[in-house]
């Protein structure tokens, strides 16, 4: 079963889209030139709050093709827990909240198996943003599979991400600077074979690249040809291990 093909959730996200490349295009026509996103790294490295709430009114979604990609990802990899940095209105969060559902339906229709549990935390800086995600995920009829953390995603993701279990999937798709922090707090919980995607990866934004680029630190990735056109640093990392730089990983 999918529900992001054909159906209220297909259409919504369709709608959504639209919004976005509305909304969104006067930004997007420079946003990936590399001039802009080093201003961007400057902004976020002197002031993460201002350089956020003057984006406050973007969408600074996922393409469909991508969206597609992250729904792909967490079917395929059964997830139950996924942690998503930069939820923004919440277009990311559907694909991935969709694929929840699914995965749970599936499950339920398999008399050998049953309802898998979890959920996605999502995080928002922008209390704005937050509010319509939520709106647009019950809008989807997702909202009960979701909870969006407002505030600086170092600190709401201490406060029990995946405290009940191990996270299956995390979604990197925030401030540049802050991924590799993001995924410092994350990481004793991420189970082995987590996958971790980055979007916006930039070699110069905080040691991301470089970390998650290096096999000794527990991780093999893998470039994303998605929007290339955008020269986005699209990422794909898969937790192979614990590294020899960082917490345990519950077996």
């Amino acid at each position: 079963m999918d529900s992001i093909s054909t159906g209220p959730i297909a259409n919504l996200l369709e709608k959504l889209h639209h919004e976005a490349e509305a909304a969104d295009k006067p930004l997007m026509e420079h946003f990936f030139y590399q001039a802009a996103i080093d201003k961007m790294i400057q902004s976020e490295t002197k002031d993460l709050g201002a350089a956020y709430s003057e984006l406050a009114g973007n969408f600074l979604s996922v393409s469909p093709q991508f969206g597609r990609f992250l729904y792909a990802c967490a079917r395929a990899s059964r997830a139950r827990r996924i942690v998503e940095f930069g939820s923004s209105m919440g277009v990311s969060t559907i694909y991935l909240a969709a694929a929840l559902r699914d995965n749970n339906n599936n499950n339920n229709n398999n008399s050998s198996s049953s309802s898998t549990g979890g959920g996605v935390i999502g995080t928002e800086l922008e209390l704005s943003k937050a509010e319509r995600a939520m709106s647009n995920l019950s809008a989807a009829g997702l909202a009960d599979l979701v909870e969006i953390r407002v505030g600086d995603a170092r600190e709401t993701l201490l406060l029990g991400a995946g405290e009940d279990g191990e996270i299956d999937m995390v979604l990197l798709d925030g401030a540049f600077t802050l991924y590799l922090d993001v995924l410092k707090v994350l990481e004793p919980r991420l189970r082995p074979g987590a996958l971790i995607i980055g979007e916006n990866c930039f070699r110069q934004a905080g040691g991301y690249v470089d970390y998650v680029s290096d096999p000794a630190n527990g991780y093999l990735s893998v470039p994303l040809p998605f929007d290339a056109h955008t020269h986005r640093g699209n990422l794909l990392s898969v937790r192979t291990g614990t590294g020899g730089r960082s917490g345990a990983v519950r077996q």
